[in-house]
């Protein structure tokens, strides 16, 4: 018999991946001597019957007949009568944040006067899931999984996001040929609807980003045509706003004619006759 037997001397995540959401440990008994082992990031949940019979949170080695199954809900009792083995089921949940990548499956047309059939653009970027409720998790899917990859849930949000994308760009895109400028309103209100879809079954998205949203070659020459006319005329106008420098006309000449006489007073300017002592102006000597 014992040689048929698998009881378990450690439980932890033997098959850890960074992408995996939470990983089933079970089909083995509990040795009396075995020992939980928790790892950064990770939560353990035991199930007796299918019944959650307690989580475990802080990373670290545990011994399961002393310090794990006395604080279990049923199991309480086999803390002394614990001499064959427990067989249940643990179930370790990921707690770290996961970085996900996402992308438009085509051409998003979005509804513009100017083109009957919609302006189409695709968009691309990335956003940040994490385990919220681990309860939900285990109830929704848990249940019928072995393990529950980000895959799984690329799946998922893939199926909802198109529609969810649409909704935001034609709520919060002020100007359809430039939707990079409200990019950031737009990604948060997809990050809204989306974490309200993934609270059902647990999970929660945050950091939602738009990296790039582009459009067919035709219409984004369209585009950069116009941003370079628009860009000539307003050089032009600015041209024509520079006040220009103000003309004044030609100063009159000064009239020196009272100093090319031969004499002249050197008071007051006045012209002297020949030989004369006395200015007849001033009436300085001079």
């Amino acid at each position: 018999m014992g040689l048929f037997s698998r009881k378990a001397n450690v439980v932890e995540w033997d098959e850890y991946r960074d992408d995996l959401l939470f990983w089933k440990w079970k089909d083995k008994e509990i040795g009396r001597k075995s020992r939980l082992i928790l790892k950064p990031g990770q939560d353990a949940v035991f199930l007796y019957n299918g019944k959650v019979e307690g989580v475990f949170r802080d990373e670290g080695s545990y011994e399961i007949k002393s310090q794990i199954v006395p604080l279990l809900n049923t199991l309480r009792g086999f803390r002394f009568g614990f001499m064959r083995g427990l067989r249940a089921e643990v179930i370790f949940i990921n707690t770290k944040e996961i970085p996900m990548t996402w992308g438009t499956k085509g051409a998003l047309n979005i509804p513009h006067q100017s083109l009957p059939g919609g302006v189409p653009v695709r968009a691309f970027g990335s956003y940040v899931l994490k385990v919220d409720d681990e309860m939900a998790l285990l109830d929704n899917i848990a249940g019928v999984k072995a393990i529950y990859t980000a895959e799984d849930v690329r799946m998922r949000v893939d199926s909802m996001l198109d529609q969810i994308l649409m909704k935001w760009i034609t709520q919060e895109g002020k100007d359809i040929y430039n939707l990079q400028t409200n990019a950031d309103m737009i990604a948060k209100g997809v990050c809204d609807d989306l974490d309200m879809e993934l609270i059902k079954i647990g999970l929660t998205v945050s950091h939602f980003r738009i990296s790039n949203i582009s459009y067919p070659n035709e219409i984004q020459s369209k585009i950069n045509q116009a941003a370079t006319q628009s860009l000539l005329g307003g050089m032009q106008n600015h041209q024509h706003s520079i006040p220009q420098p103000q003309t004044y006309p030609p100063l009159p000449a000064a009239d020196n004619s009272a100093r090319h006489g031969d004499h002249y007073c050197t008071y007051c300017g006045a012209s002297l006759k020949a030989g004369a002592r006395f200015c007849p102006n001033c009436g300085r000597e001079v």
